[in-house]
């Protein structure tokens, strides 16, 4: 299969989804030119805001390869990645993504992510959900047993 055919497969499982009521999104994740995992969008379905087709997808070819990263794995997605969705995209290490949609043509259907773009940049004051910063004598203490666990595995 080549890059279009992984791309147009995730249309498809978009197309799908959207047909049966859920989010407009797929996505396919390839490993050696096999397809490891793919997933549409099932945040309705499972009441869940963080179950992006992307997200989806990436815990499915975690879980099937047994490992938190996906390195040597690309991603194939129906639309350009939301902002949660490219923080997962680097926290698994995927080699390279490719989109079919862009983010304008998602909002000019309604998933509009531009606000969440903006708010990343905005300092904490300046956020429309407002974020406290509250220091606790213990707020480092996760960090430093972290720090101390010679068995950990580091992501």
């Amino acid at each position: 299969m080549t890059q279009s055919d992984f791309l147009a497969r995730s249309i498809e499982l978009a197309a799908a989804s959207a047909a049966s009521g859920g989010g407009p999104f797929g996505a396919v994740i390839v490993k050696d030119g096999q397809v490891l995992a793919e997933a549409s969008n099932q945040v309705t379905s499972s009441c869940d805001p963080t179950a992006h087709a992307e997200v989806a997808a990436i815990r499915l070819a975690c879980e099937r390869l047994g490992d938190h990263q996906l390195t040597g794995c690309t991603l194939y997605s129906s639309c350009e990645p939301c902002p949660m969705c490219l923080g997962a995209i680097y926290w698994a290490r995927l080699d390279a993504v490719y989109f079919a949609a862009t983010r304008e043509q998602a909002a000019a259907a309604g998933f509009d992510d531009s606000l969440i773009y903006r708010e990343v940049a905005q300092p904490l004051s300046q956020r429309q959900i407002p974020f406290h910063h509250l220091e606790l004598t213990e707020s480092n203490r996760p960090f430093h047993e972290w720090s101390l666990n010679v068995d950990k595995l580091a992501y």
